[in-house]
């Protein structure tokens, strides 16, 4: 190799270097050469579509959809000692979703413009083509269909013929071995495609600055969260302190985006980048139990070292935990009865019953499937005796529960129409029921009209 010939290829490859990112330019530490990865600048919306081969299963899948990013084509290149002043650098082109037509087209504009650049250094002119030029040369526009027939999964396209182009069906020809499709099938075709797409972005957002609305700070997208559907951006120390809060007080389902009556959530992913693998680990399992506290055929082992979820027969009321193997009462948590009636306590029924009243009509349902409609009927009866214990007395006569709302004490039960004293439930005379209250030897005398009570109702 001449000297000028090394000194121009030195001086080409550390320019590469300081222009380029080394994930754009890979330099060989074993021979005069690299890697050189180009990824396209789409235009906006741009659509891409997937067909796969239904003749062959391993080639089954199909996807559509817009795309910011696609993978890069790959250009592997080495100088060999005549460059620049005699030869063109050896290389090969690889791309996972240009066929090898378009990469053999692509493969000889190369060679053109080598042609054009004999005797001067090509690498920049190469990358500058491929990067700036190629959907243009090829006439790739949106939207753009990958075809993947008869080719999928080769990686040696020599004397291949390839019927399709990126404009429609193509007549076969032979193609450069320097043209290479790396693709095993469509399926993993469609993974890397969304899988660099998502990285691009995730790229580019980590770049950018973005104003918090919380804090009101500006900062860079690397700490920040996006959240994808609603694209609104929040700091992610604002958004740790927010999610800690609603995962310590059990509220996992309000892991929203801040931004007021934005249904946007927060995936899983998000929340355990965000809150660390304690406190998720947390929030993973209140999900999964509020989920589960919604199914109509799920409870818990009711006891508390074990409290795995059991999966109920359809209108079955026993439980058999897989874990400790204990049958229990699906009504009462108790030990299986059988036809027997649960033996529930009163305070028991007193908590099921403030429980249920408090509850919005999903917390009611939930808590009759649960406890069962009998036992909850049962505690709201218990809080009507409770009641009318309290603030009723019964008719001597009839035993109606009677409730003193106003007037004297001379009463009228409403059922039975009999007349009797509220103080000593005495029977009172139908003739002249006041009597009672003029008798000086009785203890209501003088009492008819004693705390301001008067007529009566009954309940």
């Amino acid at each position: 190799m001449s000297r000028e010939d090394k000194e121009a290829q030195e001086d080409e490859l550390l320019a590469l270097a300081s222009i380029y990112p080394e994930d754009e330019f890979k330099r060989s530490e074993t021979a005069p050469g690299g890697e050189i990865c180009i990824c396209l600048d789409l235009p906006p919306n741009f659509n891409v579509a997937i067909k796969g081969d239904s003749a062959s299963n391993e080639y089954i899948g199909s996807f559509e959809g817009i795309v910011s990013f696609l993978p890069p084509i790959i250009l592997n290149f080495e100088l060999p000692p005549g460059y620049p002043s005699t030869k063109p650098p050896a290389f090969t082109l690889s791309c996972k979703w240009l066929s090898p037509s378009q990469l053999t087209h692509l493969c000889h504009r190369l060679d053109e413009l080598w042609e054009k650049y004999t005797g001067g250094v090509v690498l920049f002119a190469w990358m500058q083509f491929l990067k700036e030029q190629t959907l243009e040369y090829l006439k790739i526009n949106s939207p753009y269909e990958i075809q993947v027939c008869g080719f999928a999964g080769i990686k040696n396209n020599s004397e291949i013929a390839d019927t399709f182009s990126a404009t429609g069906p193509a007549q076969a020809e032979i193609r450069d071995d320097r043209a290479i499709q790396d693709m095993e099938s469509v399926s993993a075709l469609i993974e890397c495609i969304l899988d660099f797409n998502e990285a691009q972005q995730k790229k580019c957002f980590d770049s950018k600055s973005y104003m918090c609305n919380i804090c009101f700070s500006e900062k860079l997208g690397s700490e920040c969260t996006n959240f994808k559907d609603c694209q609104h951006v929040y700091c992610n120390e604002c958004l740790k302190d927010y999610y800690t809060v609603q995962i310590q007080d059990g509220q996992v389902k309000a892991l929203n985006c801040p931004e007021q009556k934005c249904p946007s959530v927060a995936s899983p992913a998000q929340v355990k980048v965000l809150v660390g693998e304690e406190l998720f680990s947390r929030y993973d399992r209140l999900l999964l139990q509020s989920s589960l506290d919604l199914m109509a055929d799920v409870v818990y082992c009711p006891r508390p070292s074990c409290q795995t979820p059991v999966m109920l027969e359809p209108g079955g009321k026993m439980g058999i935990c897989s874990s400790c193997k204990y049958a229990f009462c699906t009504n009462c948590k108790q030990v299986y009865h059988a036809v027997s009636y649960c033996n529930i306590t009163s305070e028991k029924l007193l908590l099921v019953r403030d429980e249920y009243v408090e509850a919005d009509e999903a917390g009611k349902r939930l808590l009759e499937r649960r406890y069962g409609k009998d036992l909850i009927i049962k505690a709201i009866e218990m809080k009507s005796s409770e009641w009318l214990q309290m603030n009723t007395k019964l008719c001597p006569s009839c035993k109606a529960n009677v409730q003193k709302v106003d007037g004297c004490n001379r009463m009228c039960c409403a059922r039975c129409k009999e007349n009797f004293c509220w103080l000593c439930f005495s029977v009172l005379s139908k003739e002249d029921p006041y009597k009672h209250y003029s008798d000086t030897s009785l203890s209501c005398y003088d009492q008819l009209h004693h705390a301001g009570q008067g007529p009566m109702e009954n309940r």
